[in-house]
């Protein structure tokens, strides 16, 4: 049996059975992410010695009946944003120096710990997770899963990749501007960004309250089970939302008939959509009414915001990279150095307009779920593009956001939104977009659980 395979949730019911053990699963995953690190480059670092010490005390425990929790003995991966204890967190940077003493998790990954997972290793980022493709001067280029000539999308590329091909079957990513649903999409997986504040974070974003950790996973139910565990306040963030109000996992069965779902294929208009890209997200839409849900074909109030994101996101990373050296500011990634300097030309009120424009689009969006419970998009208009560039080649595009239109406004309302794959076009996967309501990710979870039980998602690379 290739353990590689399962799911989260289908590994626990195995050791549950004792039909297998963790030390099984785990030494499967390792060998795994051994085997595609050399084409795909999904891995900053493998953890394999402390893996292993952590699957044989998992093992042990199953054996005693006595798991530690949720996720005992599932192996997982780590984007290299987030602190993992004895282990450096590099940020896909090669100005950060790798002495430092490394004895604190993040708040997700200190929740992983306590419930008994097992860190496979680090996944790769592009530099401080500044853009939607995944390439940094620290690790080069990260692969898409269905062509290695392609990109998986950023910024949390590796943690998709490493998904996709069975290097664990659950990943922690990040998402500031689409970084958890945009390579999800590239590499045909499911990804969530939860509602802002539901997944603590430490040490805080330098992109502020754009920035959101959430599950990268197989399908909705390990997303759910993953939440379950990481979705617990922790008071390094000040920010952090209370307790969920129940389970995530308890409230997938609940499906979609009933809810009422708006579809917007592109926006009003305003985002060209690939034929293929588009057939895919309609149909699965059509899967959506089928099993029950009110579908209406209608648009948000959405006008554009990428310039006051980019106010946003530009002046972060100004503020990152402030008091760096001029020796240690040519060390940057040069797309990188360019956002930057742009970022400091913003002034303050500047600033505030672009929160101004954020706070609008956060009301509107609220008055929108008044009448419908879920919105869904195609994810991206396009599918993975070449490896190891910013936009496509031959676009019109100077930054990443001109080609992830469907994402980043929703960083900006702090909602949840979450990534299913519904197809291919030319070979490569097509993710449609679940948006709900600030606070109610479980609508999210449940319409693509209902989805992936209903086998209108796409099976895998």
């Amino acid at each position: 049996m290739q353990l590689t395979d399962l799911t989260a949730v289908q590994l626990l019911d195995g050791y549950r059975r004792g039909e297998f053990s963790p030390v099984e699963a785990t030494v499967q995953c390792v060998e795994r992410a051994r085997q595609i690190q050399p084409e795909v480059n999904a891995f900053v670092r493998l953890t394999e010695e402390d893996a292993l010490t952590r699957a044989r005390e998992s093992e042990a425990r199953w054996l005693r009946g006595e798991p530690a929790g949720l996720l005992d003995g599932v192996p997982v991966t780590v984007k290299d944003l987030l602190l993992l204890r004895g282990h450096p967190t590099l940020r896909g940077s090669k100005t950060i120096a790798g002495r430092v003493k490394w004895d604190e998790d993040a708040p997700s990954v200190a929740r992983l710990r306590e419930h008994g997972a097992v860190f496979l290793g680090k996944t790769t980022t592009p530099e401080y997770g500044w853009k939607g493709v995944t390439d940094s001067p620290l690790s080069g280029v990260t692969r898409n899963p269905y062509d290695p000539e392609r990109t998986a999308g950023g910024s949390s590329g590796g943690s998709a990749a490493a998904v996709a091909l069975g290097a664990g079957p659950l990943s922690l990513g990040t998402d500031g501007g689409g970084s958890i649903r945009i390579p999800a999409a590239f590499c045909g997986i499911f990804g969530l960004k939860p509602t802002y504040g539901r997944v603590p974070l430490y040490p805080a974003s330098a992109f502020g309250t754009l920035a959101h950790a959430g599950p990268m996973t197989r399908d909705a139910a390990d997303a759910a089970l993953l939440l379950d565990v990481v979705g617990a306040p922790d008071p390094r963030d000040w920010s952090a939302l209370p307790p969920a109000p129940s389970s995530f996992t308890e409230g997938l069965r609940a499906g979609v008939r009933g809810l009422r779902v708006a579809y917007s294929p592109s926006l009003g208009g305003q985002v060209a959509v690939r034929p293929g890209v588009a057939a895919a997200v309609r149909r699965a839409v059509a899967g959506l009414a089928d099993l029950g849900a009110y579908v209406e074909e209608t648009d948000p109030d959405l006008s554009n915001p990428v310039e006051a994101f980019h106010t946003l996101w530009f002046s972060g990373a100004a503020r990152l990279t402030q008091r760096f050296s001029p020796h240690r500011r040519q060390l940057l990634d040069p797309g990188l150095r360019e956002v930057c300097t742009e970022g400091a030309g913003y002034t303050a009120l500047d600033y505030l307009a672009a929160v101004d424009v954020r706070m609008d689009l956060g009301r509107r969006m609220g008055r929108f779920h008044e009448t419908y419970d879920l919105l869904v998009t195609p994810t991206l208009p396009v599918t993975a593009f070449e490896a190891g560039v910013e936009v496509p080649k031959g676009s019109a595009y100077r930054r990443w956001t001109g080609w992830t239109p469907f994402t980043y406004p929703f960083n900006l309302t702090q909602q949840p939104a979450a990534t299913v794959p519904v197809g291919s076009d030319g070979g490569l996967p097509v993710g449609m977009q679940i948006v709900a309501a600030r606070h109610r990710d479980d609508l999210v979870l449940r319409a693509a659980h209902a989805l992936y039980e209903a086998g209108l998602t796409l099976s895998g690379s």
